[in-house]
C-alpha cells in the first residue's frame, strides 16, 4: 500500500473519530442540560490545573528560597504565604466544581489542629457558602423520584430554604393533612457526578503524594471514596435516624420522624422541628436557655454514643444541632444524620481508656493505649490531637484546667510545624478514628464559642461515661463475684471523685 493511501486512510479514520467523538461530547452535554461549566471533562481539567498549580508553587517557591535560615522571619513568611495561596486556589476550584468538591472543602475546614491553619482557615467559609439550587430544578428530582406532581404531595412549598448544603437542601413544607414537615431534596446531578469526581480526587492526591512523598494525604480520599455514597442515599440517612432514637434513651433528644411513604434516596421528608441554631447565643437568651446546660448535654450525647453505643453522628456543625425549650426542658435537636461512624467494642473500650489517661495525667497509660492504636512513638501527638490541649495541659491532667487563648494559639500553630508528622500519624491510627477526629473538633469548637463554665465541660461527663462503658467491659469477663464486686466499688469511688471535683468547679465558677 502507498504512502499515499495510508495517509488517506488514516486521514479519513481519524475524521470518523473525531465525529463520534463531537457527536459524544454534544449527547453528553445534551444529558447535562448544556451545562458546560460542570460538564465532566471541564470539571476533571479544572481540579487537575489547581492540583498542578499548587505542587509547582510549592516546589519553586521552596527551591527558590532553600538558602533561608529554618528560624528566620522570611522563612516563616514563605511558610505561611505558600499554603494560603494553595488554599485560595483549592477553595475557588471546589467552588467552581461543587457538589462533592464542597463537601470535601466542608471536611477540611473542620480539622482545626490537624492540617495548616491557613487551608483550615480558608476552607471554613464553605460551612456557610453551599452552593443553592432553584426550587424548580428540586421539583424535577421530586417528580422523577416520587413520580408525582409536587404541588399534589405539599400544600405549601416555602421557596426560602431553611437551610443549605453541600449535597442537598431543605425547605420547609406543609402536607395537605396539616402537618408541617421539612424536605430535604438532593441538588440535580451530584448524585450522576459523584463517581467522577471521586476518581478524581483519588487520582489527584496520588499525583500530589507521588510529588510530595513526605505528604500522606491519602486518607482523605480514601474516607471519602467510602463516605460519599452513603451520605447520597437519604434512605440510609432515615434508617440512621431510627436507629440513633432508638439507641440512645436520653429525655432531652429529639430526632426528626421519618415519612417513609414520600422519602427516596434523593428525597427525605421528616418531621419539621422548631429550635435555634446551638451556637446561637441571642437565641438561647430570648428563650432562656442555659448555655451550660447545653455544653452538659451535648458532652452527655455524645460521649454516650461514642463510649456507650459505638454509633457516632459525624457531622455536629452547629446547623446540625439545634437547641429548644418544651415545658420548661432544654432538649437538642438533632439533624443530618448521613454520616456516622460505627466503632468496633475493641476500639471503643481503647479510645475510652485513652480519654481516662489524658483527663487523669496518666503518660504512660497514655504511651499503652496509644501503642494499642498504632501510633507508637507519636502519642504525645496523637493525645494532643484528641483532646484539643497543648501536651503541657495533658501532662497536667486536661480536666484540670481550662484551655486559654494562648494555649489555643499555640495548637494552631504546632498544627502547621508539625504537619509530617500529623499526615503519618493520620496514616496509621485506625479509620474509625478520622470522623471521631473531626467531631471532637467541631464540640469543641461549640463549647467554645458559647463561652461554658468549666462545671460544664464535656470532659466531665464524659469521664463518667467513659468509666461506665469500662466497668460494663470488665463485667463481661465473668471473673466471679469478687472481680464485678471490686470492679463495681471502683467505678463508684471514681465517679464520686469526678462529682465532687463538678462541685469545686461550679462554687469556683460562682
Amino acid at each position: 500500500m502507498s504512502i499515499r493511501n495510508r495517509a488517506s486512510r488514516f486521514l479519513k479514520f481519524s475524521g470518523y473519530s473525531i465525529g463520534i467523538g463531537a457527536i459524544y461530547v454534544l449527547y453528553d452535554l445534551n444529558a447535562n442540560e448544556w451545562d458546560i461549566a460542570h460538564y465532566g471533562p471541564i470539571r476533571v481539567g479544572r481540579a487537575g490545573w489547581a492540583a498542578a498549580q499548587v505542587a509547582f508553587d510549592y516546589k519553586l517557591t521552596f527551591r527558590r528560597h532553600r538558602e533561608l535560615s529554618a528560624d528566620s522571619l522570611e522563612w516563616l513568611d514563605v511558610k505561611s504565604e505558600v499554603p494560603r495561596r494553595a488554599a485560595d486556589r483549592l477553595l475557588r476550584m471546589c467552588c467552581g466544581n461543587g457538589g462533592a468538591y464542597i463537601k470535601v472543602g466542608q471536611h477540611i475546614g473542620a480539622l482545626d489542629y490537624l492540617l495548616p491553619s491557613e487551608y483550615v482557615k480558608t476552607f471554613k467559609v464553605l460551612h456557610s457558602r453551599a452552593p443553592q439550587s432553584a426550587v424548580s430544578d428540586l421539583f424535577q428530582v421530586v417528580r422523577k423520584d416520587l413520580g408525582r406532581d409536587p404541588k399534589k404531595l405539599f400544600k405549601r412549598f416555602d421557596a426560602e430554604p431553611l437551610g443549605t448544603a453541600s449535597l442537598a437542601q431543605v425547605h420547609k413544607a406543609e402536607l395537605f393533612d396539616g402537618r408541617t414537615v421539612a424536605v430535604k431534596i438532593q441538588h440535580p446531578r451530584v448524585k450522576e457526578r459523584s463517581a467522577t469526581d471521586i476518581w478524581t480526587m483519588g487520582l489527584l492526591c496520588r499525583c500530589v503524594a507521588y510529588v510530595f512523598p513526605e505528604f500522606e494525604f491519602l486518607w482523605l480520599a480514601e474516607e471519602t471514596k467510602k463516605n460519599l455514597p452513603v451520605e447520597l442515599d437519604f434512605l440510609h440517612e432515615g434508617h440512621n435516624a431510627e436507629k440513633l432514637s432508638n439507641l440512645l434513651d436520653l429525655h432531652f433528644l429529639k430526632v426528626p420522624r421519618i415519612f417513609w411513604d414520600l422519602s427516596t434516596d434523593r428525597v427525605l421528608v421528616m418531621e419539621y422541628c422548631e429550635g435555634g441554631q446551638v451556637d446561637d447565643i441571642a437565641y438561647m437568651r430570648e428563650h432562656g436557655i442555659s448555655v451550660n446546660e447545653v455544653t452538659r448535654k451535648l458532652g452527655d450525647m455524645y460521649s454516650e454514643m461514642i463510649f456507650t453505643h459505638g454509633f457516632v453522628h459525624c457531622d455536629p456543625h452547629p446547623g446540625n444541632v439545634l437547641v429548644t425549650k418544651d415545658n420548661g426542658q432544654v432538649k437538642i435537636v438533632l439533624l443530618d444524620h448521613g454520616l456516622y461512624q460505627r466503632l468496633t467494642d475493641e476500639f471503643r473500650i481503647d479510645y475510652a481508656k485513652l480519654w481516662l489517661a489524658m483527663i487523669g495525667g496518666d503518660v504512660e497509660k497514655i504511651k499503652i493505649q496509644s501503642e494499642r492504636l498504632n501510633v507508637g512513638d507519636l502519642y504525645g501527638l496523637l493525645a494532643c490531637m484528641v483532646a484539643g490541649r497543648s501536651w503541657d495541659s495533658i501532662q497536667a491532667g486536661i480536666g484540670e484546667t481550662e484551655k486559654s487563648q494562648a494555649e489555643a494559639n499555640e495548637i494552631a500553630d504546632y498544627a502547621g510545624k508539625l504537619l509530617l508528622n500529623i499526615s503519618k500519624l493520620l496514616n496509621r491510627v485506625p479509620r474509625q478514628l478520622l470522623l471521631i477526629f473531626k467531631t471532637n473538633d467541631l464540640l469543641r469548637g461549640l463549647e467554645w464559642s458559647l463561652g461554658a463554665q468549666p462545671s460544664s465541660s464535656a470532659f466531665i461527663n464524659m469521664s463518667r461515661v467513659c468509666l461506665r462503658a469500662i466497668e460494663q467491659e470488665e463485667k463481661k469477663l465473668d471473673c466471679g463475684t469478687w472481680h464485678w464486686l471490686t470492679t463495681t466499688v471502683d467505678t463508684r469511688w471514681k465517679l464520686s471523685k469526678i462529682t465532687a471535683y463538678e462541685w469545686l468547679l461550679w462554687l469556683s465558677g460562682r
